[in-house]
């Protein structure tokens, strides 16, 4: 833990000010009220089922049991499959503020292997109605070919003398990015599980500095070493003030500096976060189980074993 005190500055208070202090272990029938969460009912979140089930837990007396089946045609590109749980919207917190997030989350099987577009959870910015653009989330832990790896987002960024262009990951300097400037944004890859591979990190196919990530030494964990446990800080900055540090299993993986999220016109104030089984169109069931839910402004409500106070 030597080189932990100089990424994780943020070891009290990160900022949240009003930001309310969340937690659900979903060992009730229903969620708690202390949780402030919620199902939300459209027509793609129809794909999904909610269980409060206590066959599989991490702690306490219960866990979430969260699936998706399928509803769009596979043919479809524009249609999703979700079974997504939403932090209601009067608890948001600012985007220019910084957050703790945790949650555990285990996958059943069978887990996915293919190459498709899988998330399990996301962070994003609110869109006021009618704005112009489909913005992606600025963090994502997401699955490809049944390895778990985390992506960041932000505005194109245009590439300067620094970048390194690169076939493939990982880069021999500077962020793996994928750049899409037809819709102003770019996805940079971040952390990785340790079955990753340059192949699966083909879409990132150039680099960048305008953000930058410091790896603590740890992987992510695999799909299928049964619960994982994050700690997540996230506070966006589009102008390149951005920071995020992830945690899992109570081991640090990467710290994210640099340009993170959106500042597009048409953008609402907050940030919010959304958990559970989210894909493109498939033929298959997924089911994902979740516990431990939390989210304060404080390190030590959401990060344990004295973690925090690292100096």
């Amino acid at each position: 833990m030597a080189g932990l005190a100089a990424a994780v500055c943020l070891c009290g208070p990160a900022g949240a000010g009003d930001s309310q202090v969340l937690v659900d272990g979903f060992d009730g029938p229903g969620f708690s009220e202390s949780g402030g969460l919620y199902y939300k009912e459209n027509f793609e979140q129809s794909a999904g089922i909610v269980e409060f089930q206590k066959d599989v837990v991490r702690n306490g007396g219960g866990a979430l049991k969260l699936s998706v089946k399928p509803l769009c045609a596979t043919s479809s590109t524009s249609c999703s499959e979700r079974a997504e749980i939403w932090e209601k919207t009067a608890l948001r917190v600012p985007y220019d503020q910084g957050v703790w997030y945790g949650f555990a989350v285990k996958f059943a099987d069978p887990i996915p292997t293919d190459d498709h577009r899988y998330l399990i959870a996301q962070w994003k910015r609110e869109i006021d109605p009618g704005a112009d653009g489909d913005f992606s989330p600025f963090l994502a832990l997401r699955l490809r070919q049944g390895k778990l790896f985390a992506t960041v987002e932000t505005n194109y960024v245009a590439p300067t003398a620094t970048s390194v262009s690169t076939a493939a990951a990982p880069c021999t300097a500077g962020t793996p990015v994928w750049y899409r400037p037809e819709t102003n944004q770019m996805r940079a890859l971040v952390a990785t599980d340790g079955n990753w591979t340059p192949d699966d990190g083909s879409l990132f196919d150039a680099c960048t500095d305008a953000i930058t990530v410091t790896d603590h030494g740890n992987k992510l964990p695999a799909p299928n070493t049964g619960w994982i446990d994050f700690a997540i800080f996230t506070k966006p900055g589009p102008d390149g003030s951005g920071l995020i540090e992830l945690f899992a299993n109570g081991k640090p993986v990467v710290t994210v500096k640099g340009h993170i999220g959106h500042a597009d016109p048409g953008l609402g104030k907050n940030q919010y976060f959304k958990f559970g089984p989210y894909r493109a169109a498939h033929t298959t069931d997924w089911t994902l189980y979740y516990d431990d839910f939390r989210r304060s402004p404080n390190c030590s409500d959401v990060l344990q074993n004295g973690l925090c106070s690292a100096k």
